[in-house]
């Protein structure tokens, strides 16, 4: 197949590239703002780089979804402080952006992967009831199944939500799609993918990257680990590595397993609240990479208003169904928590600032960098992430 990969150069999009040309025979267009995380596979004879904005950049990427065999979408604002601070943008990016996409792909006939987010279930039901439940933490409050599970977001004030809604109107209309058997689809629900080339770090350009980066951040220079609203929300966090070999096989779609389906892709046993990962990650720092010197960094609590703006809310609890994937595709995740962590650290401390994708990201840079290897580079707006 010729794969379009919409967001290939990003954290996900990049590691998908990688795998796809080592596992498979496909060929690769890889879009987006910038290559600088491409870099161990820039030049291979079956990828080929493609320098351009879904905003501005109409009439070729309709051209490059007709000549495609499958379109992978993983374009979108993915960072929360973001969708306090520019709401109409996410809206503007993470739908009406994307429902071009989808509109492409329904014209010519192609199947598309489409990337949504975890974030589509909002709330558990438990700060609604609170203790009238008879054990709020019991995971079953909190498992989150494709076909079945209610979404609730927060009040309107809340902007926060505005990515979770967005994402979930771009599902329910390729949802109707397919009713009308006009879209062969799958829908990617990602549960907090971390790993090597994760972000950005805070050191390293302006912006407000997720909590993994903030912490990494904290233990190379000493300074605080920021923990939003006391760090009591959990989160269930699945290795790259896991995601891709899942992201691969729905590619493939072997039997056709997966037309017209919505897979979560997580690892429900790793779940852990953000101010135990603070915990685990500073140990483990301080056991393999710390010199015994330099400061550890201290949790210190902040208010998500004063952290990410005005407008900022959260989710108690995330953790995956993925019965749906084990059946289908045949796949579970293999790393544990413990695993996941390690692995995911030893990229910044195993390699430190001398690794080129440690470097400063010209992908998420403020300003227009057209340095990246391109092909029909045009003018862009580069205030925009990929996922």
């Amino acid at each position: 197949m010729q794969v379009l990969l919409l967001g290939g150069g990003g954290f996900i999009g990049s590691h998908m590239v990688s795998r796809l040309l080592q596992d498979t025979h496909h060929d690769i267009l890889a879009y987006d703002l910038c290559a600088d995380k491409l870099d161990d596979v820039m030049g291979q004879a079956r990828l080929t780089y493609i320098h351009g904005d879904i905003r501005s950049d109409q009439e070729r990427l309709e051209a490059l979804v007709k000549d495609a065999d499958l379109v992978v979408d993983l374009i979108a604002y993915a960072n929360p402080s973001v969708y306090v601070s520019m709401p109409l943008e996410v809206y503007r990016l993470n739908f009406t952006e994307n429902l071009r996409i989808v509109e492409y792909c329904v014209k010519h006939q192609k199947r598309l992967v489409q990337f949504s987010t975890c974030e589509v279930y909002g709330k558990t039901v438990v700060p609604l009831v609170g203790d009238k439940l008879p054990d709020p933490e019991a995971p079953e409050y909190a498992v989150f199944q494709e076909d079945t599970t209610a979404m609730i977001l927060g009040p309107v004030s809340k902007h926060r939500w505005i990515y979770s809604c967005a994402k979930q109107l771009l599902e329910r209309i390729l949802h109707a799609y397919g009713l009308e058997d006009r879209l062969n689809y799958t829908i990617i629900r990602p549960f907090n993918f971390i790993g090597p080339r994760i972000d950005y770090l805070p050191s390293e350009q302006d912006g407000n990257p997720r909590v993994f980066s903030h912490f990494v951040q904290a233990l190379k220079d000493g300074s605080s680990m920021p923990l939003v609203n006391g760090g009591h929300q959990k989160r269930t966090y699945t290795h790259i590595d896991d995601a891709t070999e899942c992201i691969t096989r729905i590619v493939e779609n072997r039997d056709e397993v997966c037309n017209q389906q919505i897979f979560n892709i997580g690892s429900p046993h790793n779940e852990v609240s953000i101010r135990e990962l603070a915990l685990k990650m500073r140990a483990l720092y301080q056991e393999k990479w710390w010199d015994g010197v330099s400061p550890l960094p201290e949790l210190v609590n902040i208010s998500g208003d004063e952290f990410y703006g005005e407008g900022y809310d959260d989710s108690d609890r995330r953790i995956p169904d993925i019965g749906k994937a084990m059946l289908l595709l045949g796949w579970k995740p293999q790393y544990t928590l413990e695993e996941t962590i390690e692995r995911s650290m030893a990229y910044w401390f195993d390699h430190d600032d001398n690794h080129p994708t440690n470097r400063r990201s010209a992908c998420n840079a403020p300003e227009p960098n057209l340095d990246c290897p391109a092909i029909d580079a045009p003018e862009v707006d580069n205030r925009h992430a990929s996922l």
